[in-house]
């Protein structure tokens, strides 16, 4: 009779997951489990408000999730909130702070330096930045290696694809090179930066997500989300769908393309998320996406019926 780790050669999960999960990860560095208390301090992004564009990426919606309190409050409000919240579902878990509405680095480096030091003061054990590779001045990069001295620091940065001509689509209004500098300055800091991508992108087929993955995964990120788009009440992207210009992602080629792509991710890279969440009530396409069990199931399923696991075919 094979042993569980003859099953499943992959060595960064205590479970049935071929891929290294951030629950590993995270109950490994702080031997417990850790929750994201999310936050939305209130920021804008440059291909909004028309210093690079205006109307924000197609699919961006106006705010984060769903429990996610308005930026009126304070951080440390927020944070008591979420606090509670979390603390409900998991008695003893321990808190990073998550600013994740909007670009959170777009902004005078005396407002960043208020809004990250307002949250260590509430006792979070670790801080992470969703931003955008074209608002990461050297200043602000320089705060952020200090910061990262400090506490557990990850800047998460929104890639979505590594061709250009898509980003025009999606109207991202910078470049794979923008992105390229701001991610080597970063990792030249030693600060845990995190890339995400979206599969199921207007006019990208199975190839091309999969040479997202393959370049993303040379880079050797510490971690990475993968998303499915999500065509969304109240956006742009869902024009371009009712027009007919794409179509929605289906259920069974969201799961061949997202196995694929964890092949060539280094298996040392956190996988932080493999499928979105989406608002049931403001979500028009794809609906089986709703069922998150399913298609986490559903990957686990084809990775262990084909034999695969992250980092397979990565060099």
């Amino acid at each position: 009779m094979p042993t569980q780790r003859e099953l499943n050669p992959f060595p960064f999960s205590e479970d049935n997951k071929r891929y290294h999960t951030l629950y590993y990860h995270l109950k490994h560095t702080f031997g417990k489990r850790m929750v994201k208390a999310v936050i939305d301090a209130g920021f804008t992004c440059p291909n909004i408000d028309g210093s690079r564009g205006f109307g924000g990426c197609t699919y961006c919606t106006s705010g984060a999730a769903e429990f996610t309190l308005s930026s009126s409050y304070s951080v440390k409000e927020q944070i008591t909130v979420e606090r509670e919240r979390i603390l409900k579902k998991y008695k003893n878990a321990g808190i990073i702070a998550y600013f994740q509405s909007h670009t959170n680095t777009y902004g005078e480096l005396t407002h960043l330096k208020a809004l990250y030091e307002d949250a260590l003061k509430e006792g979070v054990e670790g801080i992470s930045i969703a931003t955008r590779a074209d608002c990461l001045s050297d200043e602000i990069i320089k705060y952020l290696k200090e910061l990262s001295d400090k506490t557990y620091l990850t800047v998460e940065l929104g890639l979505q694809t590594v061709f250009d001509k898509t980003a025009e689509k999606i109207n991202r209004c910078h470049s794979y090179e923008e992105f390229l500098e701001s991610y080597t300055k970063l990792k030249e800091n030693n600060i845990r930066v995190c890339v995400h991508i979206i599969d199921g992108l207007p006019g990208e087929n199975f190839d091309m997500m999969l040479e997202t993955a393959k370049k993303v995964g040379k880079l050797k990120p510490d971690g990475v989300k993968i998303h499915l788009l999500h065509i969304m009440k109240n956006t742009a992207v869902l024009k371009q769908y009712e027009k007919g210009e794409f179509k929605a992602m289906e259920f069974d080629d969201y799961v061949k393309t997202v196995c694929n792509q964890l092949l060539y991710l280094p298996k040392e890279t956190v996988i932080e998320r493999i499928t979105g969440d989406g608002s049931k009530e403001n979500l028009v396409a794809p609906r089986w996406s709703t069922n998150k069990i399913a298609v986490l199931g559903s990957i686990d399923k084809y990775l262990y019926d084909n034999n695969l696991y992250q980092g397979m075919y990565f060099e």
